[in-house]
């Protein structure tokens, strides 16, 4: 059953990838115990110098909703009038699919840690999936049938049904996919007749204080209108998934509920300015949602490939804190500390260095490391990207040839001579001394676990991301380099010890195939 997703906060590093990670900043990410680490890669913007215009970067969305902007002083007398002019573009999502099955008999606590395959073979007679149905709400964006909502609210799923507010219903095509920001591209055959859209409005113009109305299906209670404000912009650490990479929510106190993923936030001129995405647990009034300027980014791609196409730099970064500026001889606290270069990547290519402190690209500041994803989020592959990082305290101007990121699923699916730990299906970088001061670990001991693929042998042993693995056999991990050379050695497999916030257990972890 694909549901609204359920948001706690804990500390975790974003992972964008291959290219590039933070090292003593740490994102939250609520699907993980521990505070953990991850390695990231950099996408972006360019302003300077960009490739000739693409199709599939056209908009295919209308922008003026026709409805007269209200401007209420003090609380609306009603939305009545505005719900009714856009309710025909909002529909409901119901899908069917297949799921996997946890297996019983497990000991409390160790079922999300081991996955359930050590009992798999125990109990061999036992179903290992079943058949569920999910509900999701989504709106209409082009007369001829393209349908924007979650992805977390299709992904995987065998059957895709749109209900419409007049009892229709039509089966839908999953277009594309994005789990890094969550969005999803649908469409249905109209043949021929013309749907009622909504129009897409500009989330960069809205404010905190300013009046928002929720339209969805909350538990299945179809065109459920609900009415509050914009609480904050930008809320980068309450990712519900480690795909997800992109954070940049807009926090709502209007009622969003299971059911209400996919949805549109919509300001008083009728337009969406944001998809309702994610809600936290333990509050009823505060709820997420993905900025639509972000989703108009990556709409055009997802109609014209399926996917996106992300730019990528190639270098390792973190935060920049009162300390480190005085060290790096910084005016301020602010900008992206790059802590390692991939080498035979653009940023190698084009000579970021490490220690060098990334505060401007493409003419806009780098306030905070994660800034700096969003920032490169829509960089044309190969386009040439002026950024200007801080080096010995003196600035210094550099062009990067942006190169391409590529997606995760397809090196691991072709990649048969991965080597090391990325043959058994993980990623794992060093633990310094400052991300273990900022894990609030005593001591820099092991490597920190980035990425991990979920069809990979890590994944069925239940080594999560974020995970610190302490030992390898008995014998202490001393960094990243031994522990992928160790592995590689291994024939069979090796025993790993993992710590996971103030828990340390052994995990099996045997080579596939």
């Amino acid at each position: 059953m694909k549901r609204t997703l359920i948001l706690l906060t804990l500390a975790a590093l974003a992972v964008l990838g291959l290219g590039l990670s933070h090292g003593s900043g740490l994102d939250q990410g609520s699907w993980i115990g521990p505070q953990s680490a991850t390695a990231i890669d950099l996408f972006g913007s360019s302003e300077e110098e960009k490739p000739p215009a693409e199709a599939s970067r056209e908009a295919f969305w209308r922008t003026e909703s026709g409805i007269p902007s209200a401007q209420p002083i003090g609380v609306p007398t009603s939305f009545a009038d505005l719900a009714e002019r856009v309710a025909p573009a909002v529909v409901s999502i119901q899908t069917k699919g297949t799921v996997a099955l946890r297996q019983p008999g497990m000991p409390p606590g160790f079922e999300e840690f081991f996955g359930g395959s050590p009992w798999h073979r125990d109990m061999p007679n036992m179903p290992r999936e079943r058949k569920s149905e999910g509900e999701g709400s989504g709106f209409v964006i082009s007369q001829d049938g393209y349908i924007v909502t979650n992805n977390h609210v299709v992904e995987d799923m065998d059957e895709v049904r749109v209900v419409f507010k007049d009892g229709s219903e039509l089966q839908a095509e999953i277009v594309g996919l994005d789990p890094k920001t969550d969005i999803a591209l649908l469409k249905v055959d109209t043949e021929g007749k013309p749907l009622a859209t909504i129009a897409l409005g500009d989330s960069d113009a809205i404010r905190p204080g300013d009046w928002v109305v929720a339209i969805g299906n909350p538990f299945g209670l179809e065109h459920t209108v609900t009415a509050g404000i914009v609480s904050a912009k930008h809320r980068r650490e309450v990712s519900p998934s480690a795909s997800q990479s992109y954070d940049d929510f807009i926090q709502t106190d209007a009622a969003i509920n299971p059911g209400n993923s996919g949805g549109p936030l919509i300001d008083l001129e009728g337009r969406v300015v944001g998809i309702n995405t994610a809600i936290r647990s333990n509050a009823n009034t505060i709820g997420f949602s993905v900025p639509i300027n972000q989703a108009k980014q990556i709409l055009p791609q997802l109609r014209a490939d399926g996917r996106v196409t992300r730019g990528w730099l190639g270098v390792q970064i973190q935060g920049v804190t009162q300390q480190i500026a005085e060290t790096f001889d910084l005016e301020e606290a602010r900008g992206a500390l790059v802590s390692q270069v991939l080498p035979d990547t653009p940023a190698a290519k084009g000579g970021i260095e490490r220690g060098d402190v990334i505060v401007e690209f493409n003419g806009e500041k780098i306030n905070e490391w994660k800034d700096l994803p969003l920032v490169v989020a829509n960089t044309p592959v190969e386009t040439k990207a002026k950024v200007v990082v801080v080096r010995d305290g003196k600035k210094k101007s550099l062009r990067i040839k942006i190169g391409r990121l590529e997606d995760p699923d397809q090196v691991a699916s072709a990649s048969p001579k991965e080597a090391g730990a990325e043959a058994f299906g993980l990623r794992a970088q060093d633990l310094t001394p400052a991300l273990a001061d900022q894990l609030g670990l005593e001591q820099a001991e092991g490597v920190i676990v980035t990425d991990v693929d979920p069809s990979g042998a890590a994944a069925e042993a239940g080594i999560r991301r974020g995970d610190i693995i302490v030992e390898l056999d008995r014998k202490s991990v001393k960094d990243a380099r031994d522990l992928s050379k160790r592995l590689d050695a291994s024939k069979e497999g090796a025993l790993v010890l993992v710590r996971r916030g103030d828990a340390t257990l052994y995990v099996p972890l045997k080579r596939q195939g």
